[in-house]
Order: C-alpha cells, then sequence, then structure tokens
C-alpha cells in the first residue's frame, strides 16, 4: 500500500459528492504540480478535514460546492473561535488558515467556486521564533556519545554517520533518511532531494564520508544501489522516530535542553557557518531554502549569541 492511498483510508472528509471530487483533484494538484510530499499532503487534507468537519456541524449537513461558495466572514472566524476553545496551537491553527487559502484558491482557479471571504479573515500572529541551534562543544559531544549508546557496533557506527550527516551537510532528517547506496558519496559531493523534489548538491566534509563508509563497512544488510542507506535493526529502511529516541536519551545523558533534537543539528549547521564568516546566500543554497527570508532567521541566532558573550564578558555589562 502507498502513502497516498494510506492516507485516503486514515482522513476522512465530511463533504458531498461534488466537493469530495473537488477535494480530491486538489489534492492531486498538490502532488503533481507543486510535488508536495505525501507528509506535506497528509497534513494539508487533515487541516481540511477539521475544517469541513466543523462547517458540517456548523450548517447541519456535510457540505457541498454551493455551501463552501456561500460562506461568510463570520464563519470562518467561528471556526477559528472553536479552534482557540479546543486549544489548538496558533502554530497549528495559522497553517490551516493558509490550507484554506490555498484550497479556496484552487476551486477558484478551476472555475468551481468563487468566495473571496477566507481572505478577509487575519490568521493569528505567531510570536517570532529563532532556530534552537546547539553550542559547537555540545554538537561534537552528541554525535560523540549517540554512537557509545548501542551493544551493536554497527548501530553504533550508523548513528553516528547519520549525525554527523546532519551535522556536516545540514539536511533535513527526512532528506537524510532517503538517501539509498547508491548516494553513498564517492567524492566531495552530495546529491540531496529536497522538499518540493528539488534538487541540491552539498558539500561532503572528509570525516563524513569516511564516517558513512565505516558504516555500510559493518552493516550486515544489503548495500544494493537502491537499498535504503540507513537502516534500522531488522534491515528495513531506518524509522525517524527511532533516531528521535536516540538523541532523546544522548540528550538526558548529556544534559541538554530539548531543544537539542535531530533538527537542531541542521540548525547548528547553519549558525555555526554564519558565526565563522559565511554569507547567506551560499548558506541559503545549502539548506535549500526557497527563500532567502528563511536562512536570514540564523542571523537572529548568531545576535543573540554575540549579545549574550558580550553580557557575560564585557566589563561594564556586569553588574
Amino acid at each position: 500500500m502507498d502513502a497516498s492511498t494510506l492516507t485516503d483510508r486514515i482522513i476522512h472528509f465530511a463533504a458531498a459528492k461534488d466537493l469530495s471530487a473537488a477535494i480530491e483533484s486538489w489534492r492531486a494538484w498538490l502532488r503533481a504540480e507543486r510535488r508536495a510530499s505525501d507528509h506535506t499532503v497528509d497534513a494539508y487534507s487533515r487541516d481540511l478535514s477539521a475544517f469541513l468537519t466543523f462547517i458540517t456541524q456548523h450548517i447541519g449537513d456535510d457540505p457541498d460546492v454551493a455551501a463552501l461558495a456561500s460562506l461568510k466572514p463570520a464563519d470562518f472566524r467561528a471556526y477559528l473561535a472553536q479552534r482557540n476553545t479546543l486549544g489548538i496551537a496558533r502554530s497549528s491553527v495559522a497553517r490551516g488558515m493558509s490550507t484554506l487559502r490555498n484550497f479556496f484558491k484552487y476551486l477558484e482557479r478551476e472555475n468551481v467556486l468563487h468566495n473571496p471571504a477566507v481572505n478577509t479573515v487575519k490568521t493569528p500572529k505567531l510570536p517570532k521564533s529563532v532556530p534552537k541551534a546547539l553550542r559547537e562543544d555540545d554538537a561534537l559531544d552528541a554525535i560523540r556519545a549517540i554512537g557509545e549508546t548501542h551493544n551493536e557496533p554497527w548501530l553504533g557506527a550508523r548513528d553516528t554517520a547519520l549525525m554527523l550527516l546532519l551535522y556536516g551537510c545540514g539536511l533535513r532528517i527526512g532528506e537524510a533518511l532517503s538517501l539509498t547506496c547508491g548516494d553513498i558519496p564517492k567524492g566531495d559531493t552530495l546529491r540531496v532531494m529536497g522538499k518540493g523534489r528539488k534538487e541540491r548538491i552539498v558539500p561532503v566534509l572528509s570525516v563524513v564520508r569516511e564516517a558513512i563508509t565505516e558504516y555500510r563497512r559493518l552493516c550486515p544488510f544489503s548495500a544494493d544501489k537502491d537499498a535504503p542507506l540507513f537502516v534500522g535493526a531488522r534491515g528495513k529502511a531506518l524509522n525517524p522516530g527511532v533516531v528521535q529516541r536516540q538523541v532523546r536519551h544522548v540528550r538526558a545523558l548529556l544534559g541538554l535542553d530539548e531543544s537539542a533534537t535531530p533538527h537542531a543539528l541542521r540548525h547548528s549547521f547553519a549558525t555555526h557557518l554564519l558565526s565563522k564568516g559565511g554569507d547567506l546566500r551560499t548558506i541559503q543554497e545549502l539548506l535549500g531554502h526557497a527563500s532567502l527570508s528563511t536562512t536570514q532567521r540564523y542571523t537572529a541566532v548568531d545576535a543573540a549569541q554575540l549579545t549574550s558573550v558580550y553580557a557575560k564578558t564585557h566589563p561594564r555589562a556586569k553588574k
């Protein structure tokens, strides 16, 4: 069973026949035209399902295309109020409204319906956050420690190689776990398939390449070109939940903050490059960010670190 079929089985849409057809067309468009991953389609689908469930209760029947076309700004605000009452995180509410705008915009483009009301409702403002990077010594300590948490040498080598790949190349955990044995770098670069199925080339440090080579040398499972590079104890593709559990264990051992996650190593990669003089455009390319504004968040991290150092060390900063 593929991921899209699994999504169809899990997510229920409270919708009349004509609206159901429009939903399936929208999801197919997300996959084909927007090149959205199954994970993204799944998240958008859940957002839409939650909205349609509310609308069903709101109007007393499964909504059809005409019902969505007749919704007023007050209806969307009522939905936001309900989400707030349920204690849904503001970030999730904001994403849900973004999903609805995407869905309604698609329906308008396909001449299914026109309803500008969704665009008149303000999305909840989110507090500005900055990526939470590890200190350089904490990142290196975590990488060393994770290799010592297994009795099986090959599993320790696997986790070390994976952590070095996240920190040394700035990969997302999903990008690293999607690599196959055919992707093992033989030179100084690695081809990565990122979000939106966009490829990018990242440089590979020799220590990262050597760690991957050592892991594959010890790994007892197939090294066929199409086999997953990182595998679990039974030889299947490694589950990200296993990696997250291992990092939580290391976090507890080293007394690190809860923000120390696999993704924090990617943040650390960018933050440490910036602190050593890396320019934003280069870091943007290495991370695979579509927008420079996303990468610019790391300047706030660097500024915060500088302020912290200043406050701790400058004689006039001390009380």
